[in-house]
């Protein structure tokens, strides 16, 4: 049975290449030797590049240092952790609470989509889904319901996927200082009351005074007179 399948193949193998069976494979040995040679010498070098790539790869790719609380800091302060100094983790504040986003460097991190949230409280800009420079502040006042409710599912989104390591100092508002100069109204004051007033001298003329007769003594009345000059008579 074995030897009727050889001289089968034997023959098969004429008809299909032409060849005899000792020529083809000679020529099937030699194809496989050349296979090999040519596998390992240029195989060889792909495996080394590829296991230079990845030392390198992960040479760059260097563990994340685990997060470091700040505490309270300023806007100010705040700036210089935008990823541009790589001693310093990559921070960045919603509602006035700060944040590493160091894991996603490829998305706050220099060059990245959102790189410009990155060192800020961005909260307004992130409810308004907005780039533009003015709304890079967390002041929130004036937005509408959609847009704190947007606000509000990303801060559920960093706060749980990010560590909060610190809050935003609030920097309170100072009054002017007073200048000394006299207020308007205090000049006026003064003014009214350096200036006499027509009215009060009038009324103080008006009143009587306690030593001098009124001019609107009564006088005697016409009665009396002739009285006086009946009595006269009857003397």
């Amino acid at each position: 049975m074995a030897l009727q399948l050889w001289s089968t193949f034997k023959e098969a193998i004429v008809v299909y290449t032409g060849l005899s069976p000792t020529t083809f494979f000679t020529l099937l040995v030699i194809l496989f030797t050349l296979y090999y040679i040519i596998t390992s010498l240029f195989g060889s070098s792909d495996t080394h590049q590829r296991h230079g790539s990845t030392r390198d790869f992960a040479a760059e790719m260097e563990p994340l240092k685990p997060p470091v609380q700040i505490g309270e800091v300023t806007e100010d302060e705040l700036k210089d952790y935008d990823g541009n100094n790589p001693d310093k983790p990559l921070l960045m504040a919603i509602k006035g609470q700060i944040y590493d986003v160091s894991q996603s460097r490829m998305f706050y991190g220099p060059g990245g989509p959102y790189a410009l949230f990155a060192g800020k409280d961005a909260s307004r800009a992130l409810a308004k889904m907005s780039f533009e420079e003015k709304d890079l502040t967390g002041d929130i006042s004036g937005l509408g319901p959609f847009e704190l409710e947007a606000l509000q599912d990303w801060e559920y989104k960093f706060m749980g996927k990010y560590v909060k390591v610190g809050t935003i100092k609030t920097v309170p508002v100072t009054k002017p200082e007073s200048t000394g100069e006299p207020s308007e109204s205090t000049s006026r004051g003064v003014d009214a009351s350096s200036i006499p007033h027509e009215n009060h001298d009038a009324a103080e003329a008006s009143k009587p005074h306690e030593n001098t007769p009124s001019e609107t003594a009564p006088v005697k009345s016409d009665e009396n007179t002739p009285l006086s000059v009946d009595a006269d008579k009857e003397e």
